[in-house]
């Protein structure tokens, strides 16, 4: 009986992790921006999860409503699992902010299009150094520098 108690204990920790694992992901971006296209097929291709595409022409007002810093706007506005994605922020800092969890911290950003950040590669451009910024109710601080 013990062992039953125990494994639907587990089964009911887990269950939730699955769902929110498996929720899609939720995109909105200005009108028409073809970059943010790029951005979502390679978020859906590293998550392994549906990116919801929404032309937003009012994404301001999300923006604010989900605390994004006016300067550190980007093209796009995602939400994951709870937390904000601002403009082009890199997969490999999305999944480790989402697997750290730091407190105060309600999301990145990577203000404006800096070349090379995911979605902005250009053939033939050399990118741009760019930093990610980590932002929520325990202020702001760099989360990642990326080197040209």
């Amino acid at each position: 009986m013990l062992a039953i108690r125990r494994f639907l204990a587990a089964l009911a920790l887990a269950v939730p992790a699955l769902a929110i694992a498996a929720a899609p992901i939720a995109m909105h971006r200005d009108p028409g921006c073809p970059c943010c296209l790029k951005w979502a097929a390679q978020v859906r291709a590293q998550f392994g999860r549906q990116v919801q595409v929404i032309d937003d022409s009012q994404r301001a007002l999300l923006q604010k409503r989900l605390g994004v810093p006016a300067d550190l706007a980007s093209c796009h506005t995602a939400v994951i699992d709870g937390m904000v994605f601002e403009g082009h922020v890199p997969i490999a800092d999305m999944k480790r902010v989402l697997a750290q969890r730091p407190k105060g911290v309600a999301g990145l950003a990577v203000a404006g299009m800096p070349t090379g950040s995911e979605g902005m590669e250009m053939r033939g451009q050399k990118g741009q150094a760019y930093d990610v910024i980590a932002f929520g109710p325990g202020g702001r601080r760099v989360f990642a520098h990326h080197a040209a």
